[in-house]
Formats: C-alpha cells, structure tokens, sequence
C-alpha cells in the first residue's frame, strides 16, 4: 500500500478536489473500529455517514457479499432477480407502504420522488414544491434545487423553478405559502445536515391539515434517519406525519450504494413501464446486503438501537450539566444525535481524532453522531471519556 503522502500527491493530481479528506489511511475496518496503515484504533461514531449500520467486517454482510458474488454480480434489471424481489417483499412488510422503486443514492431517491409529484399531477395547476430552511436533499440539479443551504446551491444556478424554501417550524409560513398550486412537501422530521434539527408536532401537524385541504403529496426524506437510525423504521413516525412517499439509503445497503423510494396505495400506480429507471438500481449484491439489514431490524436490532440510545442520551446530559458553558443543547433520537456546542465544532472534532475517535461536525457547531447500531456500552464509554476531555 503506498504511504500517506503518496495517496495525497497522487489524489491531488487525479481527482477534481471536491472532498477533504481525514489525513489517514484506513487499511481496515472491524466492528465499530477503523485501523490505519500506522496501527492507530479509531472507534467511528460517524458510521461512513449514517452507511455501515451494522458497522465493518460483519459476518452475515460478508457472507451475503460473497454468495452473491458467486452466482452473480450484476444483470440487467430487464431480469427477475430473487435478493432484489425479496428485499422489496421484506421492506414492504415492515413498513406497511405498497410499491418500492430502487435507485443507487439519496439524490436518486429524491430525483424520483420529484419525477412522480410531477407525473402525478401531469396536467393540473399543481406544479410548486416546499421544502425547508436547513434541509438537505442531495446534489444533482433537482435534489439541490430543493436543498435551501445557499453553500451547495450559489455556484451552480439557475437551478430548477418552482421550488419554495419556507422557514422549518414556521406555521405561518405553511399557512402563507402552500396553497392549491402546491404539488409536494419534502420534509425531514430530523435534520440532519442542517444540525440534526427536530421538527416540532405543531409544525408536522399544520402540514397534515394542510395535505388534507389542499391534496399536495407529503415525502419524508429518511434518507439519514431511515432504516431504524432513530430506533423506528422511520424518523417520521415519531412525529406522526403522513407521508405518502419515503425517501431512503445510506442505511439501506450496509454499505453498499443503494437507495429506494417507497410509495403508499395513493401513488403506487403512477409510473408506467419506461417512465423512470436506473442501470444498477437494486444491484443484486447490494440487495442481498440489504436484506440482511432488514432482516437484523425485524430481529431486535431497534431494540438495541433505543436501549443505546437510552445510554448515549444518558451519559451526554450529565456532560451537559458538566459543562453548561461549553454545550448549548443535545438533541435527536435514537443513533442520530446532535451536540450543540456554544463554540465552533471543527476544533473538538480534530481534538478526538489525535484521540482516535471519529466524529462529525455540521452546521458550524453541532457535533453529530451516527455510530453503528452495533455499537456497545463500553464504546459509548470510551467515547464519553474522550469527548470530555475534548469539550
């Protein structure tokens, strides 16, 4: 393997500089832990963003990986394909919504549920979409254009029309903005990106009332709340919205790209047979790993995912009564949890990283943490321990 400075002169050369990279090479990942190339341990808190649910080197992953790949890597989606049916049959069964669509990514996701509000309505007066100060949809032209953070959006307009950003929790807002012409509502009840901000029942109930006067269709964008992160199938339920669409990935594959939009009987027959598709959509090998997610939720995985949290929650607010000064809040739910600090995030999170503890920062000064639902009592300890010192 080459050397650190290799890897970053080869990669400054070769990629168009779109990510900052940790200054570390990863040779290997087990459980909850990366190891470098320098022998160094770090446990991850940050779960390759919300994607390695069951964490790295699982066992059952690795095996549905390897008999995958022995039988087939990838056929056209022209074909029948057993994993891929099956993880459909298994989704639907456990979130009670009625079709599934398979893309590759979030964005993708996001791009399909756009593609059916529009197909949907084709030939009405419902043509704008709402979406909220804070959110975070995805990069392509129409994701983005939904996506109200000006840092993604300034340097590639005119993105698409018809797009509202109104004020997250603003009920005025709601009430002055969405109207006959209104067409669809993308919402996440937990913000991630934008600093893992919850919506409030007053907010997710005025959405309701208004889906109900003027027959918009709602999407809840679980994109990084999906997949029993918040200790339900999906964030949404804890908030009681009605969605009649789900956006979904990350979680979804155990690490491999997949994503999927569920719908509800109210669109489940919009798209027709050419309408909308994807090359690797549902890629065998990613659905059998999906299979083993969902297969591990329906087996008690959320169980442990709100006995951890109940743990993690537990440990911060004594922290936060420790520390008054230096942290403002801690919210979230469930693995997705939010650390407002009263000061810029990016220092803590160098500080636990020469600790070898990987964390993230969003919105300038919220730790956010999305560790593997595997994650153990002794982790969370290790992790409280260093994160004090950090603070």
């Amino acid at each position: 393997m080459k050397d650190l400075n290799e890897l970053v002169n080869t990669e400054d050369q070769d990629f168009f500089h779109t990510y900052k990279r940790l200054k570390v090479v990863i040779e290997r990942g087990d459980g909850c832990y990366l190891f470098t190339d320098k022998g160094e341990k770090i446990l991850d808190m940050f779960g390759g963003l919300a994607v390695n649910v069951l964490g790295y080197n699982h066992p059952k992953i690795n095996a549905a990986i390897e008999d995958q790949v022995k039988r087939y890597v990838h056929i056209s989606n022209l074909f029948y394909q057993e994993k891929q049916i099956a993880l459909a049959d298994k989704i639907l069964q456990l979130t009670g919504f009625s079709k599934v669509f398979f893309s590759n990514s979030g964005t993708e996701s996001v791009e399909a549920a756009i593609k059916l509000i529009r197909k949907y309505f084709l030939g009405t007066n419902k043509k704008t979409l709402i979406s909220f100060t804070g959110s975070f949809h995805g990069r392509t032209i129409g994701a983005l254009s939904l996506t109200a953070r000006r840092k993604y959006r300034d340097q590639f307009e005119p993105l698409m029309p018809g797009v509202k950003h109104l004020e997250f929790n603003s009920l005025s807002d709601l009430e002055d903005n969405i109207n006959d012409d209104t067409a669809g509502v993308f919402v996440e009840c937990i913000q991630g990106e934008g600093g893992v901000n919850m919506a409030t029942d007053a907010f997710i109930t005025k959405i309701n009332e208004l889906k109900e006067k003027y027959g918009f269709i709602v999407v809840a964008d679980e994109i990084q709340s999906g997949v029993g992160r918040t200790g339900k199938m999906h964030g949404f339920e804890h908030f009681g919205l009605d969605a009649d669409i789900v956006t979904l990935a990350k979680g979804i594959g155990g690490g491999l790209p997949l994503g999927a939009i569920l719908g509800n009987e109210r669109v489940k027959n919009v798209f027709s047979v050419g309408e909308h598709g994807s090359t690797f959509g549902g890629n065998p090998v990613a659905a059998a790993c999906g299979l083993v997610i969902f297969t591990e939720l329906e087996n008690g995985l959320m169980d442990k995912v709100n006995r951890l949290s109940e743990y993690l929650f537990a440990k911060l607010n004594i922290m936060k009564s420790k520390f008054p000064e230096k942290i403002k809040d801690i919210r979230g739910k469930g693995l997705m949890i939010g650390i407002e600090l009263n000061s810029p995030g990016q220092p803590v999170v160098e500080k636990m990283m020469q600790k070898e503890v990987l964390v993230n920062c969003t919105n300038e000064n919220v730790i956010r943490l999305l560790p593997p639902y595997i994650i153990a009592e002794n982790d969370i300890d290790l992790f409280i321990d260093r994160f004090s010192d950090s603070v």
